[in-house]
């Protein structure tokens, strides 16, 4: 042992280190042919790439859903139609009533006019039943015998027993909806088959509308409740007020129509603003006529042709994380597709 450490392994050490110092030399003093004129050497191949699709056609199905609540239709006011005294109560509260049911009578009686030989004539006395105007349950009433009343006072409710659905709409919705559907499909979790609900209606609160006069005075304006779409629960659906549903209105349905990306189009209502490329590879603004859009793709009614490239992305816009469509499906930056529950 003792003639390997002192001559064995020296010169084994002495080797490799021999070995490392030619091959340092080489690399630094004799280049390789190669090489020598700089072909061999490694450059840079990669670039940018501004992503391109190409305008095709497909279908547009335009449907809004939003999440709404069902609730019962407002009590109709019963009001007094004659100035006098409440002689007869025909009702009482929680009371079942039809359209037109006598509820109280009020009397007037005025004095009467003086006759020729300066006696008073006989007082004018005119009575008036009062009634339901709609059928309902009589939730308010608080008539009671002796009781003055006015015309146009509200002397009683009659609480109907029908049902509506209504959500609040966003503002950039309402593009989506210039057609001006008249119903919806509701769903409701836990409860009856999606069902049809009629009469829609889509109403924003006008400015001013339910000012106080200190308001008034002032020149506040109250805040507005925005924009909300209400339509009428079917009598024969069985629901009840307080029931969180999902409100599905259909905005039309456009089939075999040109489509491109909603990223790649700046504008989505009307008019919109797309990037070109020409075949020399040159990109050019052009404007285009958009028609329907389902959150995803839009429609374009004029401006391109089926197979036109056009810039995925509007340039300059910030990244996008995604877009959520109607179907639960997300669109990614690279054009994949994520959908909810796989």
């Amino acid at each position: 042992m003792s003639v390997a450490r002192k001559w064995v392994f020296p010169i084994i050490r002495l080797v490799i280190f021999a070995a490392i110092a030619a091959a340092l030399v080489k690399i630094a003093f004799f280049a390789d042919p190669a090489t020598a004129d700089g072909q061999g050497l490694l450059s840079p191949t990669g670039s940018i790439v501004e992503p391109q699709i190409p305008v095709s056609t497909g279908t547009i199905k335009n449907d809004v859903s939003l999440q709404a609540t069902v609730s019962a239709d407002e009590a109709v006011p019963v009001r007094a139609t004659l100035a006098g005294e409440v002689r007869k109560v025909s009702a009482s509260v929680g009371q079942w009533v039809e359209a037109g049911t006598a509820l109280y009578t009020v009397r007037s009686e005025t004095p009467g006019e003086m006759l020729a030989d300066g006696t008073m004539g006989a007082p004018k006395v005119k009575t008036e039943i009062v009634k339901s105007p709609i059928a309902g349950t009589l939730s308010s009433f608080p008539i009671i015998l002796g009781q003055l009343v006015s015309v146009g006072e509200e002397t009683g409710k009659v609480a109907p027993p029908s049902f509506h659905v209504s959500g609040s709409l966003a503002p950039e919705q309402q593009y989506r909806l210039l057609n001006q559907p008249t119903e919806a499909t509701v769903t409701i979790a836990g409860g009856p088959a999606p069902f049809t609900c009629t009469g829609l209606s889509i109403s924003t609160a006008l400015s001013g509308a339910g000012s106080t006069a200190g308001e008034a005075a002032t020149g506040a304006t109250g805040a507005t409740s925005g924009t909300t779409v209400r339509c009428a629960v079917p009598a024969d659906i069985t629901v009840f007020a307080g029931l969180a549903a999902k409100l599905t209105i259909a905005g039309g349905l456009a089939e075999n129509v040109l489509i491109v990306p909603t990223t790649a189009v700046e504008g989505s209502a009307g008019s919109g603003i797309v990037h070109v490329f020409s075949a020399d590879g040159a990109a050019e603004e052009r404007t285009v006529a958009l028609g329907l859009t389902d959150g995803i793709n839009v429609q374009v009614l004029d401006g391109l042709a089926e197979g036109d490239m056009v810039l995925q992305f509007i340039p300059g816009a910030p990244a996008q994380q995604g877009m959520m469509g109607p179907d639960g499906c997300m669109v990614n930056p690279d054009g994949s597709m994520t959908c909810m529950g796989g």
